[in-house]
């Protein structure tokens, strides 16, 4: 077993700050963390275990900040730098949502279960008071809805809720 990310899960709906935790071990018990979109970065280090070696849970506030994320869809990564050359290895990556990105102030998401005869524009009109406000929910949901015109019955759906 190298490093394990438990939180956050693949394609999750996070906020700021990234709450990372999981299993790892590092050389010196130092792991490094990033959280990136491709065009910005945010990233830190901490300690883990009791040196190389040995595992030990943990768990990591990685504050975003003013980051210039351009992307809703980020990467977060955790790795070890190689005690011999620097370079990054037993790296772990889970991309996940940053829900900052989508509603201003975000603070967390509702689940809607959609019912029959439910429509993105009634659900974001529900929620929001506007109906064209829909894009918001495709954004929070790039793995369930994969065209805005067709959602199913007993599909759940994350709003986006912000301040």
């Amino acid at each position: 077993m190298t490093n394990i990310i438990q939180q956050p899960a693949p394609f999750d709906l996070v906020g700021d700050p990234v709450l990372i935790a999981g299993l790892g071990q590092g050389f010196e018990a130092t792991l490094n963390w990033r959280v990136h979109d491709g065009h910005d970065e945010r990233t830190g280090f901490f300690n883990v275990g009791g040196g190389t070696g040995e595992h030990g849970q943990f768990q990591v506030q990685a504050v975003i900040g003013a980051a210039a994320f351009q992307l809703d869809r980020l990467f977060v990564e955790v790795y070890e730098e190689s005690a011999r050359d620097g370079s990054e290895i037993n790296k772990v990556i889970v991309p996940v949502i940053y829900g900052p990105r989508i509603v201003p102030g975000y603070i967390g998401y509702r689940i809607h279960v959609v019912q029959p005869g439910d429509t993105l524009s009634a659900i974001a009109d529900a929620n929001y008071g506007d109906p064209g406000q829909f894009p918001l929910i495709v954004r929070a949901n790039p793995m369930t809805i994969d065209d805005p015109n067709v959602i199913f019955p007993g599909q759940a759906l994350r709003i986006p809720i912000g301040a």
